[in-house]
């Protein structure tokens, strides 16, 4: 794969994780009965970095969960590797039954993903309500799902890939394009 272009850097990424932090505040009146839910592995740290900024900005501290949607995925008996899926676990700080849950994602492209978290909750307790916060949305739906938080809107074509590498995991914050060749 080549590298197309960087379309988020770690300042774009701060702007955009501020910005969904003030809409969250102001679509849901406040942040009582708020619990952002991150879906693992980079949701859980854009997740944490909102509660940060929703701290700042209400000087209250928002409850943050991770999920672990490995055994929710469609597309387990699709693989070709002989090894089990591994299994991270979700942690949850408080039950979800009737909080506004804002699940967190770092990409949403077919909503297979989003499905698989959707589920994942569902049997955890039963959300008052689910929202969805991305940080890139790149098309190519598959399944009717729509986030309500979108840090950038970036239309891709089907032959290029959206990276993006955060500094918990990667060492840096960038949102990148590439080509497949």
């Amino acid at each position: 794969m080549t590298k197309k272009a960087t379309v988020l850097d770690q300042p774009a990424i701060r702007r955009a994780l501020t910005r969904i932090a003030h809409e969250i505040i102001e679509r849901n009146k406040g942040i009582d009965e708020i619990v952002l839910v991150g879906i693992k592995t980079r949701g859980i740290h854009i997740a944490r970095r909102l509660a940060e900024r929703i701290h700042d900005i209400e000087g209250q501290k928002v409850p943050v969960g991770e999920i672990d949607i490995t055994l929710y995925r469609d597309d387990l008996s699709v693989k070709t590797s002989d090894h089990e899926p591994e299994v991270k676990g979700s942690d949850l700080p408080v039950g979800i039954a009737n909080k506004k849950v804002i699940l967190i994602d770092d990409v949403l492209f077919t909503g297979r993903t989003v499905r698989a978290g959707l589920d994942a909750l569902m049997d955890l307790g039963r959300p008052g309500q689910i929202q969805l916060a991305v940080l890139v949305d790149r098309g190519h739906r598959e399944l009717p799902i729509r986030a309500d938080y979108v840090g950038k809107n970036i239309p891709t074509s089907s032959s290029e890939k959206i990276t993006v590498a955060l500094s918990e995991v990667d060492d840096r914050d960038e949102v990148s394009i590439y080509e497949n060749e």
